[in-house]
């Protein structure tokens, strides 16, 4: 036999609230508590309560739908960064009835998106991973459409972001290595086009400047398995005795490398990844790396997003979390 389906009375008699509040919450209203937000979230979890969403768009005017927009697909597929993003948004738009688009762009795919939000086949849209010249960003605020972006931007632009503290972790990279006796730190960056390239880079030469360390090898990745192997070949012949690598998916291409040559890790070399993604515990050995609370940030986008939906006029915010570091056996 079918079971029933759950009611929002269910619901509210589970969260201790009213029937009204957990109305607001599954229709997104913004001006519902945070705190309160979560215990209805729990609640909706709890019960397998499923909003109708045909219902709910014919009285809301909205797609119950909203996009994350991925870089190239070759990428997302072998970056498990873009699973931990999924992991944090899905469960706060879930309970909501709400559901998650993913979607890559490709250079003439920009417009489509624009085009998705305006004709309401989404109500809004989540962005990873852009570089400088990718218009996207500029499209949708121009538009003033509803997006978040997941990093500062390139430049400065009225949009609602969530980023980590990128100079921060990558100073905690080189006290670290500091404090493990290198005195000859490099560094593969991240693509000096995008926003947390140019961040870790600014962190790791200003750290390196502040311990009176000399002028460090700086040599430019991709954030990719094959980029980072191909950048610590062009470290071939150069003496270093730490490598910050920005990340860690990119530290999994450098240390065969660095093995074939000859330098053990961490005997002559100790190596620091960053993102603490899986890459980081399989490798061998086990990455020293600086975390980011990659499913607390896309969370807090999810949520930024929501209420931007319900709120159209509510003005931008910047939201940047605080990094941390993990040892483990690189260093």
């Amino acid at each position: 036999m079918d079971r029933r389906p759950v009611t929002l009375e269910e619901v509210a008699r589970v969260a201790g609230v009213s029937r009204a509040t957990v109305s607001r919450v599954v229709n997104g209203v913004a001006t519902v508590d945070r705190e309160l937000r979560q215990v209805v979230e729990r609640a909706i979890s709890t019960t397998g309560y499923a909003p109708n969403r045909a219902a709910r768009s014919l009285v809301t005017r909205r797609a119950g739908a909203v996009g994350l927009v991925l870089p190239d697909e070759g990428r997302t597929l072998h970056d498990p960064y873009f699973g931990r993003v999924v992991s944090g948004v899905m469960p706060v738009i879930r309970p909501l009835g709400v559901q998650l688009v993913l979607t890559t762009t490709d250079p003439g795919g920009h417009q489509e998106v624009v085009d998705d939000v305006r004709q309401r086949r989404l109500d809004g849209v989540i962005l990873i991973h852009t570089h400088g010249a990718d218009p996207l960003p500029r499209l949708l605020t121009e538009a003033n459409l509803p997006v978040v972006l997941a990093a500062r931007p390139l430049r400065p632009m009225a949009i609602t972001y969530v980023d980590v503290d990128q100079a921060a972790g990558a100073a905690l990279a080189v006290d670290h290595l500091v404090d493990r006796g290198c005195r000859r730190p490099a560094t593969i960056t991240g693509p000096l086009d995008a926003p947390a390239g140019q961040d870790r880079l600014r962190g790791f030469r200003e750290a390196v400047a502040r311990h009176g360390l000399p002028e460090p090898l700086v040599v430019e990745g991709d954030f990719s398995r094959e980029g980072g192997a191909a950048a610590a070949r062009r470290l071939a012949g150069e003496v270093f005795d730490g490598l910050f690598v920005a990340s860690d998916l990119m530290a999994t291409g450098a240390l065969p490398v660095l093995r074939n040559r000859g330098l053990r890790v961490p005997e002559d070399v100790k190596v620091v990844g960053f993102d603490d993604s899986s890459p980081a515990v399989e490798c061998d050995p086990p990455l020293t790396t600086v975390r980011q609370p990659v499913e607390d940030m896309a969370a807090e986008m999810a949520r930024l997003l929501v209420e931007r939906v319900e709120r159209p006029d509510r003005p931008n915010a910047s939201v940047v979390f605080a990094p941390t570091l993990v040892v483990r056996r690189s260093s």
